[in-house]
């Protein structure tokens, strides 16, 4: 596979205010700073405006920029402008540095192979307006490293040196610069509260100096240090680990940093400010202390987002803002209440919650995760495919993004994020299943953007409280998310029923505060050969799930890396709009904010029809490979097996009906001709050809037969209209046409529930009459009579179109078999007899029983969720109803839909159905046999 291009992700502003700032007051005494902040902050705003136009092009899932606040507004964050501070020329200050502490000239001589400085303004001196003033500078944070940088920087830039003290030494430290904080000074331990934020005491002894002594003014001047900026495509594997970021690292990461990236170090001057106008405001010392820091911390916060980009660490970010809503701490109040336990201790439990959940993402690792997939991609995989990425580009600007891929590879995960990543969008953050954070893995899925849910969560109101809250504030931080409504993966190969948990909670958090629109995209994921296709298979005969293990994945890496696991397609589908459903569904909501504790009576069916359109979509961008086509035509002979003519002929009909009978703008087909399918079934495996002198023979057998229905399963839907007028003939050689018609607007319903097809019974209709044209001009029917709107008749005897009309239908066959099952064991036992799970029992059961008498069935043939739709839609018909006492009751027209099935299914298919069915449940079934809906919390993908 040729590689993919690397592209830095994209860069979206940080959500957040800066850490300690304080909202806004309109109180008497909060006046804008002085005219030199507001320099600063256009400084800041200028550097942050330079990514912005590099990357404007690219999709920006982050949060919308900063509302301007109209002229004359008092806020307490302005930017701090400054006119430069007087300095002294290269020369004139030589001996100034020459009285530089001894071990700062020894270890400035130690650091300077491994530091070269790029400094901004190019020529910072050449700023300066006075010589008489002083110059105090501000870092970030304290370090010696820091320390001995910004001393190199000054004496490049021709800058009074950092490590002589002021005139009189108002700091009290012999230095002439101080830090907003130490490295270590936000670290607190897990479980404790958050440390309140404190203003530099350094910062406050040099302003109370400066109201002491009425000639003092320092000129305050921010620097911003960076070793080693955000990584580019040609940044090595550790630098990217150790170049510049959010988080706070110790002495030995930074150490390694320097060694590293050393000679890509960047300081950035700021304007200076004057403590003399800053001071000369009149505000109250405590006052002034605070605004000025909030003011440089804004500052640093605007430069260092300019310069490697925003802050995503949503673990930072987040679990104290979630851990401070409303809902929490009422949450946590009850928790405190049942457990008759301190606040404190309640409170404890849910930063552990918060904790365990949260994201930790790091673009260091999401890069150097690049440069292993690469390979592993190209070693693995012939190919990834991506169509329609463009369309999302177009439709994503201004909107929160909510990636809901089909699920059904842990492979999912990777794909998706590695894509989107070197086609310069950020990844999104995923919900994983708590089963995948595991050790040393867990941690990297974390940081690559993944937060982990439980498999339930009910009978935990914190947690869920907690859950519920995290995701709220990625919606309203406008970080882009990625979830699987299906639950878990598909084991055999359709799309599973979705499961609303997670979506809920998307909507409610919109709800809550509906400003960022919300954008469902749902992608199409495809594969061509499955890595957990043996696992799936010993579940699929009934053996339990294995849970997952560090170990299991260790030894599973060898043997990966040495398979061909064919090509991988992902095609994005058409997005839907959340505005757009709630003003379908939900016609009286007004746009105005929903209470978290308020359940508008849309809201369920609103969230229920969006899970249901996501569906829809995704099999709308469906991608038809090689071995989808081969699977279709071998698994409609009994023993799966065709000679190559046959095959070729199969795939070619295959081909012409995608083509003639278009499922959707966005839907892609494999471009081989028949011959190359065949042969790259050959190449990875999946066909085993028998030479014979009559003509080779190509088939699968066995294991591979069971797993190959999973891939005929990704694509069923395509064939919907094609498959029902092949099942009609089936069994009859003659019908009309308007019987067809008929009996179709019959089925659909049930066919549409079950495989998530987008048309009305209308648009269905006229799939069936443009297929029936397809199928006439292929000689596999003929209109024989216009009575009746027309007679149309297939071949007699075991004629090649015959053949070939019979595998397009086999499809769909077992479906109506399953339907006709239901209806039998529901009639055979009478009405109010059976309870909605009961009849689902017996169904099963009876499927089972079907199974060992004929030809092993695919693997979703007696699965009991099938079965439970069917019953469902039954319902919504009307077609059955629940009494009083729970259980199944019906009418004659039960009967009627009973009596179509013989046009379908043979006589004595239909007899040993009905021989089969039981007419009494073994027991009564508990919880209601499976009628309740999943937790939510299975929403994760397992």
């Amino acid at each position: 596979m040729p590689r993919m291009p690397k592209q830095p992700p994209l860069l979206f502003p940080d959500p957040t205010p800066p850490e300690g700032e304080d909202a806004p007051r309109a109180t008497a005494d909060t006046r804008r700073p002085s005219d030199a902040l507001d320099a600063l902050d256009a400084t800041a705003s200028s550097a942050a405006a330079e990514v912005t136009d590099r990357d404007r092009a690219r999709v920006s899932p982050g949060p919308p920029e900063p509302t301007a606040h109209p002229a004359g507004e008092d806020v307490d964050q302005p930017e701090l402008p400054m006119a430069m501070a007087p300095t002294r020329a290269p020369g004139d200050d030589a001996g100034a540095y020459r009285g530089r502490p001894w071990w700062a000239r020894l270890l400035g001589w130690i650091l300077s192979p491994w530091v070269s400085l790029t400094i901004e303004p190019n020529d910072p001196a050449s700023h300066a307006d006075a010589l008489d003033r002083p110059v105090c500078y501000v870092l970030e944070d304290y370090g010696l490293s820091n320390a001995l940088i910004l001393d190199r920087a000054c004496q490049q830039a021709g800058l009074p040196s950092p490590l002589q003290p002021l005139p009189g030494d108002p700091l009290g430290r012999k230095r002439a610069y101080l830090a907003l904080s130490r490295r270590n000074a936000n670290l607190s331990p897990l479980g404790a509260p958050p440390r309140p934020s404190s203003h530099s005491e350094s910062l406050a002894r040099l302003l109370d100096a400066h109201r002491l002594d009425p000639g003092l003014d320092v000129q305050l001047v921010p620097v911003s240090i960076f070793v080693g900026r955000a990584p580019d495509k040609n940044s090595g594997w550790f630098s990217v680990l150790f170049s510049e970021n959010w988080a706070l690292v110790g002495r030995f990461r930074r150490l390694l940093a320097i060694l590293l990236n050393g000679r890509d170090t960047l300081v950035r001057f700021a304007p200076p400010v004057s403590l003399r106008g800053v001071t000369d405001e009149g505000l109250p010392p405590e006052r002034t202390v605070r605004k000025l820091s909030r003011v440089l911390r804004a500052h640093f916060r605007r430069i260092r987002a300019a310069i490697v980009g925003p802050d995503l660490s949503t673990r930072r970010l987040l679990v104290d803002r979630v851990l401070g809503s409303d809902s929490v701490k009422d949450a946590i109040a009850d928790q405190a209440r049942r457990d008759k336990s301190s606040l404190s201790d309640a409170w404890k439990k849910a930063h552990a919650y918060a904790y365990e959940i949260a994201a930790d993402y790091s673009h260091p690792l999401v890069r150097s995760a690049s440069f292993i997939l690469a390979p592993v991609w190209n070693r693995i995989y012939r190919g990834v495919l991506v169509h329609h990425l463009d369309k999302l580009k177009q439709a994503a600007p201004g909107n929160e993004v909510v990636y809901v891929p089909s699920h059904r590879s842990h492979m999912d995960y990777l794909l998706l994020s590695y894509l989107l990543y070197t086609k310069g969008i950020v990844p999104p953050h995923i919900v994983a299943g708590v089963n995948l954070n595991l050790p040393v893995v867990g941690t990297i899925l974390r940081k690559g953007g993944a937060f982990f849910i439980r498999r339930s969560i009910r009978g935990s109101a914190l947690y869920s409280a907690v859950f519920s809250e995290y995701m709220a504030q990625l919606v309203a931080g406008g970080y882009s998310i990625e979830y699987f409504i299906e639950g878990g993966r598909s084991r055999t190969g359709r799309l599973l029923q979705p499961k609303a948990g997670t979506l809920s909670m998307t909507v409610r958090a919109y709800l809550r505060q509906p400003t960022r629109p919300v954008l469902f995209q749902p992608v199409y994921i495809g594969y061509e050969k499955l890595m957990e296709g043996n696992s799936y298979l010993d579940e699929l005969s009934g053996k339990p799930k294995e849970g997952e293990s560090i170990w299991q994945l260790l030894w599973g890496i060898p043997k990966v890396l040495r398979s061909n696991y064919g090509q991988v397609v992902v095609n994005f589908g058409e997005p839907i709009r959340l505005n757009d459903m709630l003003a379908r569904h939900a016609p009286e909501w007004r746009g105005e904010a929903v209470a978290e504790d308020e359940k508008p009576s849309w809201l369920t069916g609103t969230i229920d029809a969006l899970a249901q359109q996501i569906q829809v979509n995704v099999n709308r961008a469906a991608d038809v490979n090689p071995i989808n086509l081969l699977a279709m035509a071998l698994l409609s002979t009994p023993k799966h097996a065709m000679s190559e003519s046959d095959l070729l002929a199969q795939i070619a009909l295959s081909k012409t009906l995608l083509e003639e009978v278009p499922y959707g703008e966005r839907v892609t087909v494999t471009p081989h001709t028949p011959a190359q399918i065949v042969a790259h079934g050959e190449e990875i495996g999946v066909l085993s050809r028998t030479a014979h002198p009559l003509g080779d023979v190509l088939g699968v057998s066995g294991d591979k037969a069971v797993l190959l229905s999973y891939f005929r399963n990704n694509v069923v839907h395509l064939f919907t209209a094609a498959s029902w007028v092949a099942c009609c003939f089936q069994h009859n050689r003659r019908m009309s046409l308007a019987g067809v018609l008929r009996l179709g607007r019959s089925v659909y319903p049930f066919l549409q529930a079950e495989l998530f097809l987008p048309w009305t019974e209308d648009q269905f209709v006229d799939r069936i009459r443009a297929t029936i044209e397809v199928f006439i001009r292929e000689g596999l029917l003929e209109q024989v009579s216009e009575d009746d709107g027309g007679i149309l008749a297939r071949n007699a005897g075991q004629s090649d179109e015959v053949f070939r009309l019979r595998a397009i239908g086999h499809s769909l066959q077992q479906a109506f078999e399953r339907y006709y099952i239901t209806i039998s064991v529901l009639v055979k036992n009478g009405a109010g007899t059976l309870s909605a799970g009961q009849l689902e029992s017996l169904c099963q059961l009876a499927a089972q029983r079907l199974s060992l008498l004929y030809a092993p069935a695919a693997p979703e043939f007696f699965d009991k969720t099938l079965f439970r739709g069917f019953i469902q839609k039954l319902r919504e018909l009307g077609l059955v109803r629940t009494d009083d006492a729970g259980k199944l009751d019906f009418d004659d027209r039960l009967d009627n839909w009973a009596r179509d099935a013989k046009f379908i299914l043979g006589r004595e298919l239909r007899h040993t159905i009905e021989k089969v069915s039981p007419e009494m449940a073994p027991s009564e079934p508990t919880a209601a046999g499976g009628e309740q809906a999943a937790p939510a919390a299975e929403e994760s993908s397992d």
